[in-house]
């Protein structure tokens, strides 16, 4: 008799306890009483379903270690005629995201510096690269009045292609002097330890941006209307 009282005695603490636990946990959480196994079999649930949701990695990009360039074709006259125009961007910003077991969630935002856009090719001598720099600033690219050129993505597509490898199709919207709109990036980005690369093409119509071609005074940076936009980028976690 003794001993049954003893098990009744030590069940009746573990449920006074267990309903202590409950009752705290229900304070804390804001739940009504009668709602508290439910709470817990939610939560369990939530973090299930957290730890199977993929990890998205974050890249920062490092200009400093990039190359970004457009390829013009030119259409100017006399000594100029013949010579393509290669314009790097020396200054950018901009994210990566990229999930690595499923390519999304990802995306890309680049913000360039008008600014920092200067004639590199071989072709041209310093006095003529001057020149050319010259009318860039205050004719074509105007970056005190459109000082960024903005480009963020609005979907993500492609396939893995081998060990860190991708393949992937970057649609997204492109802010340039003062125009908006939808471009298609194809990119190959392959990852190594803490860094992305990034390497591809696209092209533009500089009429869809409204981008002079060329200038009165020395016609220098008169190109064709499609620009070609080559880059391998590298990022960093």
């Amino acid at each position: 008799m003794r001993t049954l009282r003893l098990i009744t005695a030590a069940l009746c603490v573990s449920v006074v306890t267990a309903a202590t636990v409950d009752y705290q946990l229900v304070r804390r959480r804001n739940v009504s009483p009668g709602d508290s196994v439910a709470f817990r079999v939610a939560t369990a649930s939530k973090s299930k379903t957290n730890a199977l949701v993929p990890a998205t990695v974050r890249y920062h990009l490092d200009a400093s270690q990039s190359k970004f360039t457009a390829h013009a074709l030119a259409g100017g006259l006399l000594w100029f005629k013949g010579h393509n125009h290669l314009i790097a961007v020396r200054e950018f910003t901009g994210e990566v995201e990229l999930t690595p077991s499923s390519i999304t969630p990802a995306s890309l935002v680049i913000t360039a510096k008008t600014a920092s856009m200067v004639e590199t090719s071989s072709v041209f001598t310093e006095p003529q690269k001057q020149i050319i720099n010259k009318e860039l600033r205050e004719i074509v690219l105007l970056p005190d009045q459109y000082p960024e050129i903005v480009f963020k993505s609005t979907s993500v597509s492609g396939k893995k292609t081998g060990s860190n490898q991708y393949e992937l199709k970057i649609i997204g919207d492109l802010a340039l002097h003062g125009v908006t709109r939808q471009i298609t990036i194809p990119t190959k980005v392959t990852v190594s330890g803490n860094e992305l690369r990034a390497q591809g093409e696209f092209s533009i119509n500089r009429d869809d941006f409204k981008v002079k071609a060329t200038s009165a005074m020395h016609g220098l940076i008169r190109v064709k209307d499609r620009v070609k936009f080559t880059f391998d980028i590298v990022g960093r976690q």
